[in-house]
Parts: C-alpha cells; sequence; structure tokens
C-alpha cells in the first residue's frame, strides 16, 4: 500500500536488539567512547553490543562533520557473511533535507565499511510495504527494496521514513533542487560490484504483487478475520525485536491451516497498524489522554480507557466512531498560520463536559505533537492555573515528542495573557479545599442561567483575541498570515 500519514512520527528510538543503533538527533560532536554506550543503551551487552559500538564508528567516520546519523536499520541480506545497515541521516544547515545511504560490511568483524547506495528524500518521495517483509522507497522515479531483520525494526524505520517524508513536503525539496551535499556521498560510493548489485537488483522485487487464488471474497473475508485476531495474538505473546515477517506467516499458517502467499501484503499492513496501536496514548490526566490518528482509530483502547468523548484536531482525519462517541472537531492543518486560540474556549468545555460526564476524553491529531498538543496545553492552563511553563512541562513528561509549532507557541502565549488576570494559583496546603470549591463552581456553571451565558463568554474572548492579534502583527512575521495552498 502506499506510504499513510498515520504512521507515527518519532525523533528518537530505543536500541532495538541486533538491528537499530540510535543516535540522538542534534550534533555528531559529542560522539565519543564514552558517549557511545549511554547511546546505545543498557539494554545490549556482551559481542553483540561491540560489533554495533564498532559498526557505529565505522559508519560515522564516513560522514561529514556536519551531518547527523537519524538511525541506523540492519537489513537482510543474500549473503551469510556480509552486513548491510540503512542510514537515515540529514544536516544541519538543512533541517527539511534528509539522505538515505546503504552501508556495506564485508563481515560482522570487520572494522571497515563502504557506502553502497545513496538515495535522497525528495517531497514526491513515497514509501510501500511490499508484502513479503520489507518496504520500498520510490524518490524522484528511483525505487529500492530494504528488508529490516525483524518486525520492530521496520516500524521503527517507517516511523523515522514518514517524519523524513514530511519535512521534506513542508520544506519544497523538489527533485533536482537542493540536497546538493548528497554529490560528497555518491562521490565516495565504493563498495564492490557484489554489493551494489544487491542494492539495485531487489528493485525487482517490486513486481511481486499478491495473487488471487481463486478464494471468493467471502471465504477471503473469513480468512483475513481469523489472521487478524491470530496476529494480534502473536504480536502480544512474541519477542517482536527478534521475530521476521516470515516468522510471523509462518506461525499464522500453523494456526489457521492454510498457506498465507495470497495474504502477504494484508498481513504487513495488520503487522503495521497493530505497531501503531501499540503505540499507547499519553494519560495528561485521569480522564485526558492525548495521542495520534492511530488510538483515535483503535476502538478497543478506546473502551479500555474508558473514553466516551473525541476531541479530533484535525482537518484531514474524519471521525471514526460517530455512532460511539461524542465529538468535537476543530478542522485546522498543522501550519504556523493556523488560528487555534479562537477554538480554545469550546475546547475547553468539551474536555470539562468529558469530565464531569464521568467518562474519558482522547484529543487528537495526527501524530499528537502539535495541534492537539497545544490545545491540551492551553485546557491545563485554564483548568489547573497553570503558566504555559508548568503546562508544557507537565505533558511533555507524559509525552516527550510534544512540540507545538512556533506559530502555536506564540498563541499560547497571548493566551496566558487572556487568563493571567483570572488565574488563581492552587497552594499545596489548601488543594483539597480548592478541589472542593472548583468542584462547586462546576456544578454551578451547569445551570441553565451559566449555559445560557457560554455565547456571551466566548464573544467576550473572541472580542480579546481579536484586539491581541491585530495588536501582534506589530511582532509576527508577516509570513504568519501569508495564505498557504491546501
Amino acid at each position: 500500500i502506499p506510504r499513510r500519514g498515520r504512521l507515527q512520527k518519532r525523533e528518537s528510538f530505543a536500541l532495538v536488539k541486533g538491528a537499530v543503533l540510535l543516535v540522538e538527533e542534534g550534533e555528531r560532536e559529542g560522539l565519543n567512547e564514552e558517549t557511545l554506550p549511554s547511546l546505545l543503551g543498557p539494554r545490549q551487552g556482551g559481542r553483540a553490543s561491540d560489533t554495533q559500538r564498532r559498526h557505529l564508528h565505522a559508519m560515522i567516520s564516513l560522514l561529514r562533520p556536519e551531518d547527523t546519523v537519524k538511525l541506523a536499520v540492519r537489513l537482510e541480506s543474500v549473503s551469510p557473511v556480509r552486513v548491510r545497515y540503512l542510514l537515515i541521516i540529514g544536516t544541519l544547515n538543512q533541517k527539511q533535507e534528509s539522505l538515505l545511504l546503504g552501508m556495506d560490511f564485508p563481515g560482522s568483524d570487520s572494522d571497515e565499511c563502504t557506502i553502497g547506495l545513496v538515495l535522497p528524500i525528495w517531497s514526491d518521495t513515497q514509501v510501500y510495504l511490499d508484502g513479503d517483509g520489507g518496504f520500498s522507497v520510490t524518490s524522484a522515479e528511483v525505487t529500492r527494496i530494504f528488508k529490516p531483520v525483524s518486525i520492530q525494526t521496520m516500524w521503527s524505520v517507517l516511523q523515522a521514513l514518514h517524519g523524513c517524508c514530511e519535512r521534506a513536503v513542508r520544506g519544497a525539496v523538489i527533485p533536482g533542487c537542493g540536497l546538493e551535499w548528497a554529490q560528497h556521498y555518491r562521490d565516495n560510493v565504493e563498495s564492490d560490484q557484489h554489493c551494489l548489485n544487491e542494492w539495485a537488483a531487489m528493485t525487482g522485487l517490486e513486481s511481486v504483487r499478491r495473487g488471487t487464488g481463486g478464494r471468493s471474497s467471502l471465504n477471503r473475508e473469513s480468512v483475513e478475520k481469523d489472521i487478524k485476531a491470530q496476529l494480534r495474538d502473536i504480536m502480544r505473546t512474541e519477542d517482536l525485536e527478534n521475530i521476521t515477517s516470515k516468522q510471523v506467516r509462518t506461525a499464522l499458517e500453523s494456526r489457521i491451516g492454510i498457506d498465507m502467499k495470497d495474504y502477504k501484503e494484508y498481513i504487513d499492513n495488520e503487522m503495521m497498524v497493530t505497531m501503531a496501536q501499540m503505540d499507547k496514548p499519553s494519560r495528561i490526566l485521569d480522564y485526558l489522554y492525548l495521542g495520534s490518528e492511530w488510538n483515535a482509530a483503535n476502538f478497543e483502547e478506546l473502551q479500555k480507557n474508558n473514553v466516551g468523548y473525541i476531541l479530533n484536531v484535525t482537518k484531514e482525519i474524519d471521525n471514526f466512531f460517530p455512532e460511539s462517541y461524542s465529538y468535537m472537531n476543530v478542522r485546522v492543518y498543522d501550519v504556523e498560520a493556523t488560528d487555534l486560540l479562537s477554538y480554545w474556549n469550546n475546547t475547553y468545555m468539551f474536555i470539562s463536559k468529558a469530565r464531569k460526564s464521568g467518562q474519558a476524553i482522547l484529543v487528537h491529531c495526527k501524530m499528537g505533537v502539535s495541534r492537539s498538543a497545544s490545545t491540551v496545553i492551553a485546557y491545563l492552563m485554564k483548568q489547573q492555573g497553570w503558566t504555559l511553563d508548568q503546562a508544557l512541562n507537565h505533558v511533555r513528561e507524559r509525552r516527550s515528542i510534544v512540540q507545538p509549532n512556533e506559530g502555536f507557541l506564540k498563541q499560547l502565549h497571548t493566551y496566558s495573557g487572556i487568563l493571567n488576570p483570572e488565574i488563581r494559583q492552587p497552594s499545596v496546603h489548601n488543594e483539597a479545599a480548592t478541589g472542593s470549591e472548583q468542584e462547586q463552581k462546576e456544578e454551578d456553571s451547569e445551570s441553565p442561567e451559566e449555559e445560557s451565558s457560554y455565547e456571551e463568554e466566548e464573544t467576550d474572548v473572541r472580542k480579546c483575541h481579536i484586539i491581541l492579534m491585530l495588536l501582534s502583527l506589530f511582532f509576527y512575521p508577516k509570513s504568519m498570515f501569508i495564505s498557504m495552498p491546501l
């Protein structure tokens, strides 16, 4: 299937056994013998850990000083001896640009590697699951196929690739424009011909397509239902860092009793869906969850968390279960010029309504990083009487990937100014009393008179917002108000 926007974007990853080497995004100048062990983490030990450290050193030594490693993934190889890695790298000077490098080691004990593949990430780059335990990357009409050594590894690299593709689109990294620094690596491709053939020959695997097998659509639907149920059980019980897609298919064949050849693409898709849904939403308060599109599409998880309300802060994602949950939609894009502030009074009311009902609420956007996170931060500032820093730190402690865009941060500062005269900071010694008073206020606010005044309150807030936004014209860059094509 084509790359979908549902793969949650992350900028750092835990070390996956024998496959993914973690390097935080940032400058490489701190990478040395002392820092590498902490990067690789305590989960590895012995010879495997030592091999990965040596490989990481070797691969970093081929990079320019200003370039950074975002992720290194070990791939399957046709050779029982050679070791292959796929690196995702960026550069400090061009944050929107990314590059894929294929690295070849003649053997696991080797300390020397060579570059065998250079593939830029352009704005038209697409990622496809190939239905055979791997994925292909098509960039500027060049296609290469990669097979990570485990399911967990493939999940991690797909997330990273999704982030690179999104940044390339936002930065308008068009083929032929930009990425001049990639030429440095093209000039240093030195892998032998056997390695180069393997990087190139895999392109032909894209011609593999799922066959119909003569099965009726009704029978296929029944089999896919069984696959989905058994697949989730397998992925809950197996070590995802060490099991491959092929091993999963073998396990499914054993359980269901039929050949899985015709279901390769379906199985790969369901594995990625399951991996995404295993990334739990972040519990911000007892009744408030912050998450992604994946979480909003996971009916079982929503039920488990006692969710009765869903706040959808996207323009591109549908409401998945309108018959089962109360929805509120804030139809906006994640761009700096988007006006979120004008919605925050209504979103506060909606979240408060969920809390008063005794049910939980999920606030989500596409990734749970910017739009929905900003809305949750605004809610906490008003509900808890917190400063912007307090609310932001609280959310990041529970969801480290949160990063409102610059426009939303400025609006949060503006909103803090609106709330400040009304904020009463609760003290520790009277927390219980404050809680009781708050509950009484909320009960009073449910009266018909207060409900009828919501509209007037919203009008006052909007008037204040308009005044502040007019004043901000003297401070905001003009680019904030330029219309963007959608």
